[in-house]
């Protein structure tokens, strides 16, 4: 299972790279593995607000759909368009396929570190 310990984590398994003001978010590995083939993840729109620790997309695989939740409040500056023609990148690489980035103004206070992301994860298996 690959854990970036430069990222922070959600427990529900998104992570988030902050750079500066703005926050890129992603699911993690684990995320993926469960989820198993990504067929279809709906995007929001640039410009849309988004909620820490509310649902801002909705992940589609074979096995099943989740919802997604986001690591930071603010607006939303981009969407990763490549994941609309083929949403299973997010399987191939979940780090390099971030879903958006936000211009930030609060972090979740549920945010992790990569240690105790592993421990959620281990007690998940």
């Amino acid at each position: 299972m690959n854990i970036p310990s430069n990222l922070k984590y959600l427990p529900t398994h998104e992570w988030v790279l902050v750079e500066g003001s703005k926050a890129k978010v992603g699911i993690s590995d684990f995320a993926q593995h469960a989820l198993g083939d990504v067929v279809y993840i709906s995007l929001p729109e640039v410009g849309d607000e988004v909620t820490a620790d509310e649902s801002f997309a909705d992940i589609e695989s074979v096995k099943a759909a989740s919802e997604v939740f986001c690591p930071v409040s603010g607006t939303v500056t981009a969407i990763n368009e490549d994941l609309d023609a083929d949403a299973g990148l997010l399987n191939q690489d979940p780090y390099t396929n971030w879903i958006i980035e936000v211009e930030f103004s609060a972090l979740s206070d549920k945010l992790v570190d990569a240690a105790q992301y592993e421990k959620i994860c281990n007690e998940e298996k």
